[in-house]
């Protein structure tokens, strides 16, 4: 009776973790988003170098962080369009190959410029990593699974940023600067290898057994008609999902590109010690990362419906992000790091959620398209924010109104979803309007 039970259990659940193939492809999700993060934070650790070594201050920085926002706006967009037409394979595929000769190419410039160039070109083809993921996502998890795996691949932001700190001063002192990008293009490259070898649609993959398909496919089916884009923009599911993002991904930009900046402002590091305090504030955001999904998909299983396990646990993120207004005015450096590192945990722990409730209430044939108007939107809003920040620090010399701003967005983020959302409806849209 009990080897019965457990026979019945594990194939409701679609196998044990260490034997279910959609958990390896989670690993290469995590491991694409670790090296689009990698490539974006090199630049922000390297910041007081090439501030020395070729006379940037904040307003050139800015103008660098721009040119990114810029073109991850518009590659965001577009990579969404792209993935939903081309299929996930071939369309991951070419993002990742594009950004590796991107990122690669950092090693030529030699002027605000040329890295204004190199970072719109890499923003350009990295904009394509999040729709990608959430497609693959959605095709090989069941809705109850997908916060929990969007906050494991999503977790490779964070080791990417506690991984870098340790990376980039080595390589940077022993053999130059410039070097460190092509260690990132080769990873994207490799990355790359293995996922041409390894990824089939769940229901062509010869190591998914009958049990894990039907496991992953036990959700009613969506319409594979191509939904326009006009269409999608009337929907309130749309919206909600673009407001959350334009509240609060300008805040992690702010972490990503800025927080190295603000130790060696403040607290006087430099290229050889930023790496602990960096990489306690990246392991906390991992943390974050995964439990937030894990506490959604928890409320769920224990029979929570899907909007208020999503939202609840999105207003624990939301509340443990306020006291990070504090850490522009503490002495202490590890009171600063540990207030920083709770809002990027909790930052994670919201995104992981904001980003499901696109797979929740979207039909799996534009979860791509809802993903890339989001990111384009708050792409968008992190252009002018790094302007806002760039100038802020140029004249006023104070992180205090950025750190202040931050605290609050998420809760605001919320709030813009709920009243846009109310009741987490899943998007309708009748058989007529899916044509162009």
């Amino acid at each position: 009776m009990s080897e019965s039970k457990h026979i019945n259990s594990s194939s409701a659940s679609g196998g044990g973790f260490l034997h279910s193939y959609r958990w390896r492809i989670c690993a290469l999700l995590f491991f694409a988003t670790t090296v689009n993060y990698m490539d974006r934070q090199v630049i922000s650790i390297l910041k007081p170098t090439l501030t020395h070594d070729l006379g940037w201050n904040e307003i050139g920085y800015s103008n660098v962080v721009f040119a990114f926002q810029c073109a991850y706006a518009i590659g965001y967009a577009g990579g969404g369009w792209f993935l939903d037409r081309v299929g996930t394979k071939a369309g991951y595929a070419c993002v990742v190959l594009a950004w590796s000769l991107a990122s690669m190419s950092h090693a030529f410039a030699r002027s605000v410029m040329g890295f204004s160039l190199a970072r719109f070109g890499l923003g350009l083809a990295e904009g394509g990593n999040f729709p990608a993921a959430i497609k693959t996502v959605g095709e090989w998890f069941p809705k109850k699974e997908r916060a929990l795996a969007t906050g494991i691949f999503n977790a490779g932001c964070n080791v990417a940023v506690v991984i870098t700190p340790l990376i980039v001063p080595w390589v940077a002192l022993h053999f130059g600067w410039r070097s460190i990008f092509f260690v990132t293009g080769a990873l994207s490259l490799t990355w790359l290898a293995l996922w041409l070898v390894t990824y089939r649609r769940p229901q062509d993959h010869p190591r998914v057994s009958p049990s894990e398909l039907a496991y992953i496919q036990g959700d009613a089916a969506d319409s594979s008609e191509k939904i326009p884009w006009l269409k999608l923009l009337r929907q309130r599911q749309t919206w909600s999902f673009a407001a959350g993002m334009v509240l609060v991904a300008p805040v992690w930009w702010f972490y990503l590109f800025w927080v190295p900046g603000f130790l060696h402002d403040k607290h006087g590091l430099d290229l050889k010690t930023f790496g602990p305090p960096l990489v306690t504030i990246y392991l906390m955001a991992d943390i974050g990362s995964i439990g937030g999904g894990w506490l959604s998909s928890c409320l769920l299983k224990r029979g929570w419906p899907v909007n208020a396990a999503r939202k609840t646990a999105m207003l624990a993120c939301a509340l443990c992000v306020v006291p990070v207004f504090a850490a522009a005015s503490v002495a202490n450096l590890w009171i600063a790091v540990a207030l920083i590192g709770l809002a990027a945990a909790a930052h994670q722990g919201f995104a992981a959620n904001l980003y499901t409730l696109v797979s929740d209430t979207v039909p799996s044939n534009a979860v791509s398209s809802v993903v890339g108007i989001g990111g384009m939107a708050s792409a968008l809003a992190g252009m002018f924010a790094a302007k806002f920040i760039g100038y802020t620090l140029q004249w006023t010399g104070s992180y205090a109104l950025l750190f202040g701003s931050a605290s609050c967005a998420y809760l605001l983020a919320l709030l813009a979803i709920h009243v846009l959302n109310p009741r987490l409806e899943p998007m309708k849209i009748n058989a007529a309007d899916q044509s162009y």
